[in-house]
């Protein structure tokens, strides 16, 4: 551990020096020893000093380096961080830069920017690679054509070992990988598959034909994103290839994309169990943070005042017996508690794919049987402390019973509302916790002030 503390230390100092030169150099304006340190650096540290600058340095740098330098910079940035920089960099610079990166990638930049801008930069941009990126800007967001690049290497049926490893020499500079290299027939449709290494240790005379793999995993262009991270998961690929519906080859998608893929939805279903409208940046100023939380906020409102409403109904049965109100907050708390639970295990099974392995049915009665139990032990629980405390079994009994109600109740409300959204299509995300906290309020008020309004002989 103590080696290892130590050589992070090492490296820490190391680039405080690299950046203290990086920064003396820009500021006396040395083009030549700036490129020297920056490029010596690797394309994530480069990304993290540029960002460090102000914006007049960053001119500088747009100044000091190829379009080329500073498609690989901007690639290993987060998307968001990415329009600030096109937007203060000359047009005809960004349109270069934009042409040079991986055509994934600067779809995906394009498709954050208006339509004014995005025609913009197509006009100004090499037409071959404007070609390119025009194919992919029409597939629909969010969908496997969105995330693909058509950057790869497709190899045919009637070609010998040897020629399909000149013409890899030849493709490989501009493919985003050669994991895999794709077979197509003479129509151009998805045939086969042959790795990298099978092709290194195939005799040269070998047709493709003899050596390639028809067990064949593809993806078709209109697939969700997410679902397409789910195959990525189960089978472990490093590239998946995209087609249409009639097979042919279009593009793939490598691991890399679909690494952010998953990262993107991760924060949109945290943002939507916090209840938050639209994914929050650490950057982003009072205001539009409390845009973006008060959609949700207004709507919890109203419900809030529905389950005041509700209370106010049982206004009798609080005013024969106050002590009620005591234990209002201790059973809409843990209502809401075990339903935020169920909720999070629920969305968790649908965005993995688990209920479709297990059953939905079998969870539920598992969820069933777990609300049962947690409910059974905590009614007991605080029977006991209520009577130790107030003196009083009987209401230590309405509040138990109603605590193991609620809690069974909660528990399968938490469970089944995402599964309901989920098939109605509806993100089962946005069954966020405050919604089921407000919801499972509500339930265990009536509940609660339904039993005490029953049996009110027994408390007076």
């Amino acid at each position: 551990m103590e080696a290892y503390n130590k050589f992070e230390d090492n490296y820490e100092e190391k680039y405080e020096v690299q950046w203290g030169k990086l920064k003396a150099a820009l500021d006396e304006e040395n083009i030549e020893d700036f490129r020297f340190d920056f490029l010596d650096m690797h394309p994530y540290d480069q990304a993290m000093f540029f960002m460090d600058q102000p914006k007049e340095n960053r001119l500088k740098v747009y100044a000091y380096l190829s379009p080329e330098e500073i498609a690989e910079l901007v690639e290993s940035m987060e998307l968001e961080d990415t329009l600030e920089y096109f937007a203060e960099m000359d047009p005809r610079f960004a349109s270069m830069a934009l042409a040079e990166m991986a055509v994934d990638n600067s779809v995906d930049i394009l498709n954050e920017l208006d339509k004014e801008q995005v025609a913009s930069f197509l006009t100004i941009m090499d037409k071959e690679a404007a070609d390119e990126i025009k194919q992919l800007l029409h597939y629909e967001e969010k969908t496997a054509g969105s995330i693909m690049t058509t950057e790869f290497v497709a190899l045919y049926l009637t070609q010998t070992a040897g020629e399909a490893m000149q013409e890899l020499k030849a493709k490989a500079p501009d493919a985003e990988t050669i994991y895999y290299l794709y077979i197509l027939d003479d129509d151009k449709r998805l045939v086969g598959v042959l790795s990298i290494r099978d092709l290194i240790v195939a005799d040269e005379n070998a047709l493709i034909e003899e050596i390639m793999s028809e067990k064949i995993v593809a993806v078709s262009v209109a697939k969700d994103q997410e679902d397409v991270a789910q195959m990525f998961r189960d089978y472990d690929f490093l590239a998946l290839p995209v087609v249409d519906f009639q097979n042919h080859l279009l593009g793939i998608i490598t691991v890399d994309d679909i690494l952010d893929v998953m990262e993107e939805e991760a924060s949109e279903d945290y943002s939507k169990l916090a209840a938050v409208s639209e994914v929050e940046r650490t950057d982003d100023n009072a205001f539009i943070s409390a845009k973006k939380r008060l959609p949700w906020l207004i709507i919890l409102l109203f419900l809030g005042m529905f389950t005041a409403s509700l209370i106010g109904r049982f206004e009798n049965t609080l005013n024969q017996v106050a002590v009620l109100a005591i234990f209002i907050p201790l059973i809409a708390g843990m209502a809401g508690n075990t339903g935020t639970q169920a909720l999070a295990v629920a969305v968790r099974g649908l965005a993995t794919g688990d209920y479709g392995k297990q059953g939905k049915a079998k969870l539920i009665l598992r969820e069933a049987g777990t609300g049962l139990i947690t409910g059974t032990v905590c009614g007991i629980v605080i029977t006991i402390v209520i009577y130790l405390w107030k003196g009083e079994i009987f209401l230590g009994i309405l509040v138990g019973v109603s605590i193991m109600a609620t809690l069974v109740i909660a528990t399968l409300a938490g469970s089944l509302i995402p599964m309901l959204m989920d098939r109605f299509k509806i993100d089962p995300a946005v069954a966020s916790g405050p919604f089921i906290t407000t919801i499972n309020d509500i339930i265990s008020i009536l509940i609660y002030f339904g039993m005490a309004t029953a049996f009110m002989q027994f408390l007076i």
